[in-house]
Formats: C-alpha cells, sequence, structure tokens
C-alpha cells in the first residue's frame, strides 16, 4: 500500500512536470515557425532563450534557481499552423535546483490555433520523491527512489490548463507496478484523476498486495487519494470499498482510510466484516492497526461445516503489527448466529445457536497466510444465548443461557472448548423426553470436548459439542421438571440447591456440596454431599443425610409421607429422616437410607442401619445389623381404650416393636417384623409385653384413625407368630400365636394341640386351653376349652383380686 501511493503520488507530479514542458514547447515552437517574431520571445516570455549548435535548449529560472530545462534535436515548423519537436528531453527541478523529474519522446505535434498538444508515440517520465533528491546532488539519486512512467497519446489543453490521456499509463516502482486506462491532470487544482481500471501491484518480501479501483482522484496539495469500488488484496485478505478516502503521510505512506458506501475486510479463511461507513488507520509500513466501523457491521464466518454471523451498530477493529485482525469490539446491541451442520458415526447433526447482548469482544487467531479464526468471546451488560439440536431424526432439543457476562474460548478451527458465566448465570435445557432442566448460580464454567472423544452429549451453547465438565458456584439451584405423562398429570419437580455443584463426563454426574439442599414434593434432603446421574436422574447423599416429608394435610394413602410414617396420619405434621448416607433410584422408585437411619413424625418412629423406600410399590423395608443394632418402632396413640374403661394412666397408649426385618405396604396397611438375623421380634405395649418370631400389625385407614368410642388409634389387629412369649400384668404366657384386636381390644393367645397355650402366674399357677383372652380394657382373662368351657377372671389392677366360674354346655 505505502508504495502504491507514492507511485500515484509521483504520478501526478510527473504530470504536471509534462504540462509545463508542453507549454514550453508551444512557445518555442511558435518561434521557430515565425523567425520575425523569434525576437519577440523573450520579450513575452520574461525569460532567456539559448540556441545551440546540435539543437536548442530552453531554460526557466526563478530567484537564481533553475525551474525546468527543455532540450529537443530539431524543431519543424509544418504548414496549417503545426509544429513539431523532435527528441525532446524535460528536466524539472525544485526549489533548490535540485534535479527532481524528467520526460523523454520522440515527438511532440503543436497545434497553435487549437492551443493542444500532442506526444506522438510513447513518453517516459521519471519521478524522484523530493525528501530523496534534497539529499543528494543533482544528478545522483538513488535509483531505488525513482517512479518510472510511461503512456501515450498526452494531450494538453493550454487554455483550460488539463492535460489528459484516453491511452493505458504504466509505472514502474523497484519493488512493484501498477497501470491505469486515461488519466486527467489538472494542474491549477492539483489534482490527477485516473479514469478507470486502475491497478497496482506491489512485493514485500514473498508477499504481494493488489489493488484494483474502478477510478481514482488524487489530491497533491491535500495529501489524499478518493477511490471508487476498490479492491485491495494483501495475504489472502481483501479490502472492498464502494467510496474511500486514502490520506497519506509526508513520506507517501498511507495514513488513514475512510470508507464511504460499504466497507468489506475479509479474510483469506473466509471471514468478512462489513458496514456502511468506517475508518481504518494505518502504521508508517502502510499495515491496519486500528479501525472503526458503523451504521450498522456485520461480520460472517464460513466454514464447511459451521456458519457464524454477527450484526452491531457499531465495532472497534484492532490488527496486529503484521496487518492481520486481532480484535473486534462490538457494541450497543450484539446479535449473533450459529449454524452448524455435519455427520458423525453416520448420523446428522445439526444446531442452530442464537446470541444477544449489549456488547461483545472478539478476539482471533492467525493461523498464517492471512487467515484467521475465532479464539475468544467475551460479551457483557447482560447475555442470551438460545438454540436447538438435532442428533440424526431425533426431536430437536432446545437450550438457552444467560448471564451478565460469558466468555468463550475456542479451540483450532473455531471450536468452542470453554464457556463462562459471570453473574446471574443460568442454563436450561429440554431433553427429548420433554423434561425441562435448569441450573443457576452467581457462576458457571464449563469445558467442552470434541464429540469424538467419547464424552457423554447432553446440550450446549454450541451444537455438535459434548460437555465434559462444569463448574456451578454461588446460590446453586438445578431444577428439573418431569414431562407431563398421561392423563396430562406432571410430575413433582426436582429442586436441589448448594454453594457448588460440579458436573464430569466421565461419571455422568453432579456433584452439589457446601449445604445442598434437594426438593422433590413433599420431600426435602439435605446433606454435606449430594450426588445426581444426569442421565438416570438417580442420586446419593452423603454426610449427615436429614430428610423430609412435609404435611400438607391430605388424607390420601399414596406418597413418600404415608410410607414413612408408617400410616402415621395427617395433622401429626411431617415426617422426618435422619441417616448417615441415602441413594435414589430413579428406575425401582426407591430411597435407600443407611448407617444408622431413623424415620419419625411427632412422636412415632422407625430406626434400623437401613431403611427403604419403594414410592411405587408404596412400601417400606428396613433391616438390622446383627442383634446390636436392630428395627426399631415406636407407634404413638396406636391403642385406643373401650368405652367407660378407665385408662391405666393418662399417657397414650405406646406400641414399641423390635426386630431383624421390617416390611410396611402402604396399600394393605399391613407392617411384618421379622427376627431376622437378631433371634426374636419384641413387642412391648403398656399392657403386655411378647417375643415371637415375626408380628404382623394391621392399620386402619387414615381417614379412619378412632377405636369404638371414638378415642385416636392406629392398629387393627396385632399378630404375634412363631414361639409366642406373654408377659403382662405378672402373668406369663407361651403360645404360637397371639393376636389382639382393637375392636374388642382383647389379646388372644393360642397354640397347638401338642404345644396348647399356658398362662401362668405366681399366685394361681398355670392354667392351659385352646385359646387365652387377655381384656386389655378391664384386665379381665378367659380360658376357652374345645368343648365350649370358658372360666373369666378378673383383677384389679396390679395384684388378684378373685374370680369368678361358669361352665357352658
Amino acid at each position: 500500500m505505502r508504495f502504491t501511493i507514492e507511485r500515484l503520488r509521483t504520478l501526478v507530479l510527473a504530470a504536471g512536470v509534462l504540462l509545463i514542458a508542453a507549454l514550453v514547447v508551444f512557445l518555442a515552437i511558435g518561434k521557430w515557425k515565425n523567425p520575425l517574431n523569434r525576437h519577440d520571445l523573450p520579450k513575452r516570455l520574461g525569460v532567456d532563450i539559448q540556441q545551440e549548435a546540435s539543437g536548442f535548449t530552453y531554460t526557466q529560472a526563478h530567484g537564481g534557481h533553475t525551474l525546468f530545462k527543455i532540450q529537443a534535436s530539431k524543431v519543424v515548423q509544418l504548414k496549417q499552423g503545426y509544429a513539431m519537436l523532435h527528441d525532446v528531453h524535460i528536466e524539472i527541478f525544485d526549489t533548490h535546483g535540485n534535479r527532481m523529474d524528467s520526460i523523454q519522446g520522440n515527438e511532440f505535434e503543436y497545434n497553435q490555433q487549437a492551443g493542444t498538444a500532442k506526444a506522438n508515440g510513447p513518453v517516459e517520465i521519471t519521478l524522484t520523491r523530493s525528501a530523496a533528491a534534497s539529499a543528494n546532488a543533482p544528478g545522483s539519486t538513488p535509483a531505488a527512489q525513482q517512479v518510472s512512467v510511461r503512456t501515450s497519446g498526452l494531450v494538453f489543453d493550454q487554455n483550460s490548463g488539463l492535460a489528459s490521456t484516453n491511452e493505458q499509463v504504466e509505472f514502474e516502482l523497484e519493488k512493484g507496478s501498477g497501470s491505469a486506462d486515461g488519466a486527467t491532470l489538472d494542474s491549477g487544482q492539483g489534482l490527477l484523476v485516473l479514469d478507470r481500471s486502475v491497478k497496482m501491484t506491489l512485493r514485500r518480501g514473498a508477499d504481494v498486495a493488489e489493488l484494483q479501483a474502478a477510478h481514482a482522484e488524487l489530491e497533491r496539495s491535500g495529501q489524499t487519494c478518493r477511490l471508487m469500488n476498490s479492491t485491495v488484496r494483501y495475504r489472502g485478505s481483501q479490502l472492498d470499498s464502494g467510496a474511500s478516502t486514502l490520506h497519506f503521510r509526508n513520506d507517501g505512506s498511507v495514513a488513514q482510510l475512510d470508507a464511504q458506501n460499504q466497507l468489506t475486510l475479509t479474510s483469506a479463511s473466509g471471514s468478512r466484516v462489513t458496514a456502511p461507513t468506517g475508518t481504518v488507520n494505518f502504521d508508517s509500513d502502510s499495515h491496519p492497526r486500528h479501525g472503526f466501523l458503523q451504521g450498522g457491521v456485520a461480520l460472517e464466518s464460513f466454514a464447511p461445516d459451521r456458519q457464524i454471523r454477527a450484526s452491531a451498530p457499531t465495532a472497534k477493529l484492532e490488527f496486529t503489527p503484521s496487518g492481520v485482525l486481532a480484535t473486534a469490539h462490538l457494541e450497543r446491541g450484539v446479535q449473533m448466529t450459529s449454524d452448524s451442520e455435519q455427520t458423525l458415526a453416520k448420523r446428522l447433526e445439526r444446531s442452530h445457536t442464537t446470541w444477544a447482548s449489549s456488547t461483545a469482544d472478539l478476539r482471533f487467531r492467525d493461523t498464517g497466510q492471512g487467515r484467521i479464526e475465532i479464539a475468544r468471546l467475551d460479551g457483557d451488560g447482560g447475555v442470551i444465548i438460545r438454540g436447538q439440536s438435532q442428533h440424526g431424526t431425533a426431536p430437536q432439543v432446545p437450550y438457552s443461557l444467560a448471564a451478565d457476562a460469558v466468555s468463550g474460548i475456542f479451540s483450532a478451527g473455531s471450536v468452542l472448548t470453554d464457556i463462562t458465566g459471570t453473574g446471574h448465570a443460568r442454563m436450561e435445557q429440554t431433553t427429548a423426553k420433554g423434561a425441562q432442566d435448569t441450573t443457576q448460580g452467581d457462576t458457571l464454567v464449563a469445558h467442552f470436548a470434541s464429540s469424538k472423544s467419547g464424552a457423554t452429549r447432553v446440550a450446549a451453547p454450541e451444537g455438535n459439542l459434548a460437555l465434559d465438565s462444569a463448574t456451578v458456584e454461588g446460590h446453586v439451584v438445578l431444577t428439573e421438571t418431569p414431562a407431563a405423562q398421561a392423563g396430562n398429570q406432571v410430575p413433582a419437580a426436582m429442586r436441589a440447591t448448594g454453594g457448588k455443584a460440579v458436573y464430569r463426563s466421565e461419571s455422568g454426574k453432579i456433584w452439589l456440596t457446601e449445604s445442598p439442599r434437594v426438593e422433590e414434593g413433599d420431600l426435602q434432603v439435605l446433606a454435606q454431599s449430594i450426588e445426581v446421574t444426569q442421565s438416570t436422574g438417580d442420586a446419593e447423599a452423603r454426610g449427615g443425610v436429614k430428610a423430609t416429608w412435609l404435611d400438607h394435610g391430605d388424607s390420601g394413602d399414596s406418597g413418600p409421607r404415608s410410607i414413612a410414617g408408617l400410616g402415621m396420619h395427617s395433622g401429626q405434621g411431617p415426617v422426618h429422616a435422619v441417616a448417615e448416607q441415602a441413594a435414589l433410584n430413579q428406575s425401582t422408585s426407591e430411597v435407600k437410607f443407611t448407617g444408622h437411619a431413623r424415620f419419625w413424625q411427632a412422636s412415632n418412629s422407625i430406626s434400623a442401619p437401613v431403611i427403604t423406600l419403594n414410592r411405587t410399590k408404596q412400601m417400606l423395608t428396613a433391616h438390622a445389623s446383627g442383634s446390636s443394632d436392630p428395627v426399631q418402632v415406636v407407634m404413638v396413640g396406636a391403642l385406643g381404650t373401650a368405652s367407660g374403661a378407665q385408662p391405666h394412666s393418662a399417657n397414650p397408649s405406646v406400641i414399641r416393636m423390635q426386630g431383624g426385618a421390617l416390611t410396611y405396604s402402604a396399600a394393605e396397611r399391613k407392617v411384618v417384623m421379622r427376627s431376622d438375623g437378631v433371634g426374636k421380634v419384641h413387642v412391648e405395649t403398656a399392657d403386655m409385653e411378647s417375643t415371637s418370631s415375626e408380628v404382623d400389625v394391621y392399620l386402619l385407614p387414615p381417614s379412619n384413625h378412632a377405636g369404638k368410642n371414638g378415642t385416636a388409634a392406629q392398629v387393627d389387629k396385632l399378630i404375634a407368630i412363631g414361639q409366642v412369649n406373654l408377659m403382662s400384668q405378672g402373668r406369663t404366657g407361651t403360645g404360637t400365636r397371639l393376636e389382639y384386636s382393637n375392636d374388642s381390644g382383647a389379646y388372644v393367645l393360642t397354640g397347638t394341640p401338642a404345644q396348647p397355650p399356658m398362662l401362668s402366674d405366681s399366685v394361681r399357677g398355670s392354667v392351659t386351653g385352646e385359646a387365652l383372652i387377655f381384656n386389655s380394657r378391664d384386665d379381665s382373662v378367659r380360658v376357652e376349652h374345645a368343648k365350649g368351657q370358658t372360666m373369666t377372671e378378673t383383677t384389679i389392677p396390679g395384684r388378684l383380686s378373685g374370680h369368678a366360674k361358669a361352665a357352658e354346655k
């Protein structure tokens, strides 16, 4: 570019010299044509003319310095007012008398009547930079500082002062060359016009710069050049402008370009920047360094599998010292789109992404030979990214990312590898199954891997990418809303909070730490850390696990609350659970609590080493870890009292059970406690204690927690089976089956013919029969025999007081 300006400037000076020389030649020809007037010429011109034997020499001087000198070997006067000047050599000097430029031509034709002169045949012009000439003695200008110009058909009109040609103008530099079709010089205005097809080629080492323009105008006084429909190509890049103005320094290098009527910068890689108007500043080597575009800036990048477009009202550009685009700052409302389509593993992958922000900064990477690619993207003032991806024939998956500020890092090929969202960061995704996933926090940092790496693919702000890892910090909130199921039922949404969340693709898991908390429907879980498997929704909580099922007052017979509470009814408050660890399996709908697990609602509780809930089957199971750590159940208000009976105390009735394994079915309203691993099942109430191999408890429906007299009760029946041992009111009993009924308030102890039930009393001795019946409401005991005989004994609480006997057939 620098040599181009020098050539154009030199061409202006040369045309000016040629114009002056032509005028002098016309006057000299007039002198040869009319010898009578020859002695009048010095008076008219005010100069001295010297005639030499070999031809003639015309010199014009001012202030003691020569301005120009014309030499010709012969002048021929023709008829009809024409004259011919042969073998012309013109020298032009600067104000210090140093030779600047020279013009040589074989023949000039002068039309005295029209006042025009035309050079017949070629004209050679040698132009010299003024700085170089002043630094050297006359005649010793280095060749490196000269410009050679060739043209023909040059016409000078002495009336208008214009010199012009319709022929081709060619010029040569040491490191370049150029040409134009037609030229006009206005010496009065100091303006040189290159009419059409302006071309210039410059060489800088191995690099070649090419300039083309439909039209060019050079203004000598203002050191500017106006170009129309110009194109500059350098190192594979291209600069196009409908109308532009070049501003030069004193040394001829380009200082600034002002473009109007559309400016377009195109890189060797196909990236393109366009704007209606713009300014580009250049360094002393004519390399672009800064740019400001306005009026609606558009950036485009095209690759075989990806197209990126961006737009903004204004843009500031920065270039490297070698003139390659380095950064672009877009502001006042930035819009970007990215479309990708490629085939991976014989499956077509598509994505469409949009970006909106107040400002955006793009940093480019120089890949050599003038090719660039995006290396970093920073957005500020509120960034919103939306998109959708499609894998094969699967449904499109929409996603979005928003934050106060977003930064993206790109690897080779402009492939996104890292993205950071700062300030109110939020990512949303709709899965192929219709579930809505949301992640938000103060900051979000995500690292992406190529699809070929085998990382688990998830929706990401750039399609055809795989999320390798992600970290969210500060006020983290994760939500998952399942898609509506049959009957338009929407399952409960999952919401997780914490101080930090980390995702790793190799495990497909998300770790929540710093006081994490998970909520799903009525369930709330807290722990030191919570781990969620993204593909399945399975979760594990570790360290100080606390779970709560909130009581919303419904009386339904489903949900974790009714399971966890073993039928604990509404109105008693939430159900709580604690454990060292908890694991949720979505495929089986199970939640397993391990390590000193305990459930309670009000005063009712279950404790065991392992407690498992199955929300689909509406079941609860608990397992002991040997006799030292059994399953324990406490149910307060489980038993009612008979009408008119006096309770043993003002405290509510309590059932305590202890065993090796517990199973509860909400559908059957049944609790089964077995002795697995602990030897026996132990049951204790206010009226009796028992041990057995198994205990089955049948619960009343949650809408009917009342005995016959309306007092609170949960148990309908209690049955102890296998090696039953009974202790009540100082009595002991043995048998194979013990059954309690809420309707009668009686305990019935039975056995087998080989091992009938037996009751022992320290005062009355032992008694046996087919069935022994204890009434908890009046402390009476009945013994039933096979022949229908019964014996009833009534006691006062704490001791025997008397008995009554009756025989019936």
